[in-house]
């Protein structure tokens, strides 16, 4: 067993001049800086397509395979002659605060468009007609989706004129043809983002670091994969979702948590060997080293609820064929790389199958402390088959957890645990020794416990629909200085 640590940072939480953290000389330097740091791993959240009317989430992706065009570089694009030096002066002056996610869609759409029209004069696209034919199955569709969604003024797809809505043949070739130049559009859009995160992956490997991506499990109603596979996933005659997704009431929501996707149909999936999961696993190895599976425990058994229901609380729970899907995915993938998000209300069979398959399961000490006896996240019932974390996207900052959400019972058992008292200007510190102490073959730390920052830098409130994703980096905050910390840290427990 090699122990190792890393951190956890979306992309889009880099400090950059275009509003946005994105695949540029940002992202290169924090990879530098986890080098310094003595640090394995570079964990980010979801690099998929984000759209404001799903509140900029990663994990309400219009695509599974497409990603984030606001993540592209304008230096890196200037760079390699796909615009000018000068056509960067017109870019808005943003500020280095929390993302303005509607500035930054203007102004990337912009260049993008200019580098567009730029690369139809040069027309040397070999490299992009290759791009073109790897990536064919997915972008194609994709590509039509999104230029459709922008002919129909940004409408869902289910509210589309009837024949492009259920894909009558003929209606959709009539229109790929009146739309051929958008569409193609799109595709150059994505050719431009998978060039970039290329060049950030051979970065990181130069740096030995494994680059680990997260994948969620389900898919919007509004989005190409649904659209182009109306049979794939649980509808009814309209195209109407029979019943969504959600988990019931838990530590995050006394209601349980409705996320309204539409449900898979295992039956439709199993009898084509899951292929559409195994060309998507297949797409993600090609940019990460390693995938965590959001809400494994739903490849198992999942919360079905009806469509029409107010709240998660009148759902039930339905089985999926995971025995036979684990074996496709084990001869697909033989190394298995992925870590289980096996967060939420498990059972020994969902366990059982985490462990069957061999991959580690996530332990966070935020819920360590309401009864630490007994509790499998607190850090002496640790096991080695794990990645622990202080927190996640999901929770408050250490910081923030001590002074917002930790509980007095909590903060009382935290403080007996480590036989010391525990203050705000402490909390980050001895959070993250716990987790550098596990036993755990990996450990992953928020940057923001790093940086001893409060809720004000919190990545996510669940069930809240506007205000999240939006916390970036300061510049120079991922200083020499803290690199140094952090790997006598590493050093010190074993970990560099």
């Amino acid at each position: 067993m090699v122990r190792k640590s890393g951190v956890l940072l979306s992309v889009t939480s880099l400090p950059s001049k275009y509003g946005i953290g994105d695949l540029g000389p940002e992202a290169s330097r924090f990879a530098e800086f986890l080098k310094k740091a003595g640090q394995r791993v570079w964990q980010v959240l979801p690099l998929t397509v984000v759209d404001g009317g799903s509140g900029n989430s990663p994990y309400s992706p219009p695509s599974a395979f497409a990603g984030n065009p606001l993540l592209i570089s304008p230096k890196v694009m200037a760079a390699s002659g796909l615009i000018g030096a000068d056509d960067l002066k017109d870019a808005p002056a943003f500020t280095h605060g929390r993302i303005d996610y509607d500035l930054v869609r203007g102004c990337k759409n912009k260049l993008l468009r200019l580098a567009w029209l730029n690369f139809k004069k040069a027309g040397q696209r070999t490299e992009y007609e290759g791009f073109f034919k790897d990536n064919r199955h997915w972008l194609e569709p994709y590509s039509f989706f999104a230029a459709l969604k922008e002919d129909h003024g940004g409408k869902c797809w289910y509210d589309w004129p009837e024949h492009l809505k259920y894909r009558h043949h003929e209606a959709l070739h009539r229109t790929w043809e009146a739309l051929r130049d958008e569409i193609e559009y799109h595709r150059f859009v994505q050719f431009v983002f998978y060039s970039q995160i290329s060049s950030l992956r051979d970065c990181l490997r130069q740096f030995d670091i494994e680059f680990v991506g997260d994948m969620p499990i389900y898919m919007t109603l509004d989005c190409a994969d649904v659209w182009a596979n109306p049979h794939l996933f649980e509808l009814d005659e309209q195209l109407l979702p029979i019943s969504v997704a959600g988990v019931p009431p838990d530590y995050f929501s006394r209601t349980g948590q409705l996320w309204g996707n539409p449900l898979y149909r295992w039956d439709a999936m199993e009898s084509d060997g899951f292929q559409w999961w195994m060309n998507r696993l297949r797409h993600l190895l090609r940019v990460f080293d390693k995938i965590r599976i959001d809400h494994f425990r739903g490849l198992i058994g999942y919360w079905a609820v009806p469509a029409d229901a107010d709240t998660a609380e009148t759902g039930c729970w339905r089985s999926a064929p995971h025995q036979r899907f684990f074996e496709r995915l084990s001869w697909e993938f033989p190394n298995r790389p992925f870590w289980a998000e096996n967060l939420g209300v498990l059972t020994p069979e969902i366990e059982a199958a985490r462990k069957g398959m061999g991959l580690p399961g996530m332990l966070v000490l935020h819920f360590a402390f309401g009864d630490p006896g007994q509790n499998l996240y607190a850090p002496h019932n640790h096991t080695l088959d794990s990645v622990v974390y202080t927190g996640t996207h999901d929770n408050n900052t250490s910081l923030g957890w001590f002074e917002e959400d930790g509980t007095s019972k909590e903060i009382s058992n935290l403080t007996l645990y480590l036989g010391k008292e525990i203050s705000r200007s402490t909390i980050c510190g001895d959070m993250i020794r716990m987790a550098m102490s596990s036993v755990a073959e990996t450990a992953v730390i928020p940057m923001q416990d790093y940086l001893e920052l409060g809720e004000e830098a919190r990545m996510n409130v669940p069930s809240t629909p506007t205000g999240n994703w939006e916390w970036r980096m300061l510049p120079g905050q991922a200083s020499d200085h803290l690199a140094a910390h952090i790997k006598t840290l590493s050093r010190l427990y074993g970990r560099a």
